[in-house]
């Protein structure tokens, strides 16, 4: 049995799964947001409780909203800032008391999806979280790509390509920089774009609702945040070239993303033709945690 774990943000979600990808059972979490230990119990408790409901033991993959230090090993470039600067695969092998794998989440992401979903028999999957915060994962032969420093797919934290005056010097981000992807394309930075130019506050579905009921504004910033997020995926079609862009998070869910993304990637490539397939996460947001169950499955 493989046991994966998606120790998100917001929630921290597991699954028990066989080894054909079968799922056997999944239980999900709040997490205990700027609570390290209580992280850490929650995902003991539910790695018991997984066990002890399928009556098997499995191996143990878990998926971190950040990445860890090749050498050092300590957390680096977490969302959840309070896992900065912390041994978590140290603190999670003593806390579960076996061997486990960790890898970031986004990168586990997009090794499910490269495995056994909308990238399934491409060689080079370029997946993208477009949530409340930003991340992508690069998929190469259905295995994450690791380069040297731990730091591959970082997408989230390039700057805005072709900024115009309005976009200078970009909004601070959490990094401790001005003006990254993530402050511009989020699911987050979507409703904060609406609200700063109503004075009130809404979710991304209630804005696109607005914008198919006739309201002109929300159709306005629906198109500068497809056109931002399409100059950010210009840098990687450029560089990369991928065979297929997988999209997951909340703002993936939006169906005007796939009529609209496709033509504002068009114009802002180098190349004259644009003919990468953008596709919907097979998985949905469960795909992070499947990936997590397949760090192990070449045990």
């Amino acid at each position: 049995m493989l046991i994966g774990i998606d120790w998100g943000g917001t929630k921290i979600e597991g699954v028990a799964m066989e080894p054909d990808g079968r799922e056997l059972l999944r239980r999900r979490r709040d997490t205990p947001r700027h609570d390290y230990p209580g992280c850490i119990a929650t995902i003991g408790d539910m790695v018991a409780e997984l066990e002890a409901e399928t009556g098997r033991t499995g191996t143990l993959g878990i998926g971190i909203p950040g990445s860890l230090e090749p050498r050092s090993r300590l957390a680096k470039g977490a969302s959840s800032t309070w896992l900065l600067g912390r041994p978590v695969e140290t603190d999670l092998r003593e806390a579960l008391g076996r061997e486990i794998r960790v890898e970031n989440d986004a990168d586990c992401f997009a090794a499910s999806e490269a495995l056994d979903g909308a990238g399934r028999g491409a060689n080079v999957v370029f997946a993208v979280i477009l949530g409340s915060g930003i991340g992508a994962g690069i998929a190469v032969g259905g295995r994450a790509h690791h380069g040297p420093n731990n730091s591959g797919g970082e997408w989230g934290h390039n700057p805005l390509p072709f900024p115009d005056i309005t976009e200078l010097p970009g909004r601070p981000c959490y990094c401790g920089r001005h003006g990254c992807l993530e402050t511009w394309a989020s699911g987050r930075a979507f409703e904060a774009e609406y609200e700063r130019h109503t004075g009130k506050m809404a979710k991304a579905a209630e804005i696109m609702a607005l914008k198919r009921g006739g309201d002109r504004l929300c159709g306005l910033i629906w198109d500068r945040y497809v056109d931002r997020v399409a100059r950010g995926l210009a840098t990687v079609v450029n560089t990369l070239d991928p065979d297929v862009l997988v999209m997951g998070g909340g703002m993936s869910n939006v169906d005007e993303l796939y009529d609209d993304l496709p033509p504002a990637l068009a114009k802002r490539t180098f190349s004259p033709v644009f003919h990468t397939p953008i596709r919907r996460a097979a998985h949905g947001d469960s795909s992070g945690v499947r990936g997590a169950a397949w760090l192990w499955r070449d045990a």
